[in-house]
C-alpha cells in the first residue's frame, strides 16, 4: 500500500506513527481508539458502526448537498483540481445537524480526549456548535467557545465568546488550506493557559502545500498535535470506485494526486 493511500485520520494511526517518530512521546502509552476515548474521558458509549462507515456516508451526504463536486476548478493556490469541497453549502438547519453528527463520529473514532471544543472564527463557529450539540445528544456534554476577530472593548470584553478556555481543547474547522488560521487558534488557546489537544476537520485533501508536506502534516510536526478528519482524499477514491456514474473522475483525481499528493 502506498503511503498516500494510508488513512491518516484515526487516532490508532497517528499515535503509533508519531510515538515511533518521537513527535507525541507523551501519548505513546495512552489508551487508543474508541476504547481509549472512553477510558480517557469517562464517557460510556456504544460502538454501533465500523469506524470507516461514517466516512463513506459523509461523502455521499456532501455530494447530495453539492458540497463535494467533481469537474474542473481552480483553487486559491492556482491549481486546477478535478474536485471541490465547499462546506459553506451545509447551509440549512438539517444539513448542519447531520454535519454535527459526522463530526461527533470522527471525534469518537479518533480516541482523542478533550475537555472542550473551540471554533475559530468564522467557519469554525457553527461547526463547533453543532458538534457540541451532537455530542450532548450522545451523553457527552462539552463546553464550547469561539474567538472574535477583534477584541471587544465593552460589555464582557475580550476575544473569547462562550465557555472560558481551559484544559484540553479540540479545535473544530472545515479544512486546512495553508494552516494560518489554525496556527493562530493554537497560539490563542495556549496564551489563555489552555492546551490544544488536536484539530478536527471535515476533509483532509492530503495535498502538498508549498513544500513536500501538506499543511496538515506541517501543523502536526510544528505543534505536536494530531489533525483528524471525517474523511480524506483516500476515502474519496474508495467512494468513487463504488459509483459507476462518477468513475470518469478517478483517473483525473489520480493524476492530480500524482502531481500534488503527499508521499
Amino acid at each position: 500500500m502506498k503511503g498516500r493511500e494510508r488513512s491518516t485520520h484515526l487516532a490508532t494511526d497517528w499515535r503509533c506513527r508519531n510515538a515511533v517518530a518521537g513527535i507525541f512521546p507523551q501519548r505513546a502509552l495512552e489508551p487508543t481508539g474508541v476504547v481509549g476515548a472512553a477510558v480517557a474521558s469517562g464517557y460510556n458509549f456504544r460502538m454501533d458502526t465500523a469506524s470507516s462507515d461514517f466516512r463513506q456516508s459523509f461523502l455521499e451526504f456532501a455530494l447530495k448537498q453539492g458540497v463535494l463536486r467533481f469537474g474542473s476548478f481552480v483553487t486559491k493556490s492556482g491549481r486546477t483540481t478535478p474536485y471541490f469541497f465547499n462546506s459553506g453549502l451545509f447551509n440549512d438547519g438539517e444539513s448542519l445537524r447531520r454535519l454535527g453528527e459526522y463530526y461527533a463520529d470522527a471525534f469518537v473514532a479518533s480516541g482523542i480526549a478533550c475537555d472542550q471544543l473551540f471554533g475559530p472564527a468564522y467557519k469554525g463557529i457553527p461547526l463547533a456548535a453543532t458538534t457540541a450539540v451532537a455530542l450532548a445528544a450522545r451523553g457527552r456534554n462539552l463546553p464550547w467557545n469561539f474567538n472574535r476577530k477583534e477584541a471587544k472593548d465593552h460589555g464582557e470584553g475580550g476575544t473569547i465568546v462562550g465557555a472560558p478556555l481551559a484544559g484540553r481543547v479540540l479545535i473544530i474547522d472545515d479544512v486546512i488550506t495553508d494552516g494560518g488560521a489554525k496556527r493562530e487558534a493554537i497560539e490563542l488557546i495556549r496564551a489563555q493557559g489552555a492546551t490544544p489537544t488536536g484539530i478536527l476537520i471535515a476533509l483532509d485533501r492530503q495535498e502538498r502545500g508549498k513544500g513536500r508536506e501538506s499543511p496538515v502534516q506541517e501543523i502536526e510536526r510544528e505543534y505536536g498535535i494530531p489533525v483528524i478528519a471525517i474523511a480524506a482524499l483516500a476515502d474519496v477514491f474508495t467512494f468513487l470506485r463504488g459509483r459507476a456514474n462518477l468513475a470518469e473522475y478517478l483517473p483525473k483525481i489520480e493524476a492530480y494526486r500524482e502531481a500534488y499528493g503527499i508521499a
